[in-house]
């Protein structure tokens, strides 16, 4: 029996990006929200907490919780969301590579800048996708995501850049291969931009080559928590290329390998 839809599957292939309404069930949302919970008290060690431009808010981020927090690990292991990512992709298994965890409280001012996820990444193939959950209900004035759609399918690689200032946050290695990524925020009118707005429990799925970004949270009053879990499929190995987050390479993989390890488990298969 199929989990989602063939129109959002569809979607999905056309524009790179699609929602999935109200996949994420009660159950799931009360374990992530008590796990985000006692990240943002107790933040496993890969937090990356950004300055808050405006002086106001709180910009809290981490990645790899799975490794250390098992209600993390539980969700991204057993929620529909490995089985929804295999059909998604059509690939007979599926891998985690990593989750990753974005706070905007109230008054955080600062934008998340127009990117495209994969050549942050230390792999390559086609078969790759980010699920984006939301905990709060999530619109324009408080950070939903907004994405360029076809962009996917443009074959171009941007530079890595960082999101904001930070403790331990360092400036991108520059690989020749990318190129810079446009000004998109000051010359809108010139791109085809796309949102919308989420429940909990809605997700935004998109491909790690997507063009996305979001504004800052400016509201008095609402949080906007989104936890992302990315998956990749059957044609994705190793990239050991210059340029990726230090924090997303494995020393155990050469160029090449394919992803299946403790660190890139397999979640599902056929």
């Amino acid at each position: 029996m199929s989990l989602i839809n063939r129109e959002v599957i569809q979607q999905y292939n056309d524009d790179g990006v699609a929602v999935i309404r109200g996949c994420i069930s009660d159950h799931w949302l009360g374990v992530l929200n008590e796990a985000i919970e006692h990240d943002i008290r107790d933040p496993g060690p890969f937090v990356h907490a950004y300055q808050s431009e405006s002086g106001k808010g709180r910009f809290h981020g981490n990645l790899r919780l799975w490794e250390t927090e098992m209600r993390f690990q539980d969700f991204c292991f057993n929620s529909p969301l490995p089985e929804m990512a295999a059909e998604i992709l059509a690939s007979e298994k599926i891998n985690l590579l990593y989750d990753q965890l974005f706070v905007k409280e109230p008054e955080t001012s600062n934008r998340t800048r127009w990117h495209n996820d994969q050549p942050y990444w230390a792999m390559r193939g086609w078969q790759v996708l980010s699920f984006w959950i939301a905990l709060d209900p999530v619109d324009k004035r408080n950070g939903a995501l907004e994405f360029i759609p076809g962009s996917h399918r443009w074959g171009r690689w941007f530079q890595p850049e960082i999101f904001g200032k930070g403790p331990g946050i360092e400036q991108y290695e520059r690989n020749p291969d990318y190129e810079p990524v446009p000004d998109i925020e000051s010359a809108r009118e010139h791109y085809e931009i796309v949102s919308w707005d989420l429940s909990p429990g809605d997700v935004y799925v998109f491909h790690a080559l997507t063009v996305h970004g979001a504004g800052g949270n400016c509201s008095g009053d609402v949080r906007r928590r989104g936890y992302a879990v990315r998956y990749t499929g059957d044609d994705v190995v190793y990239d050991a290329r210059p340029g990726t987050n230090k924090g997303l390479r494995s020393d155990d993989h050469a160029d090449g390998d394919p992803l299946d390890s403790p660190r890139y488990p397999v979640v599902w298969t056929s």
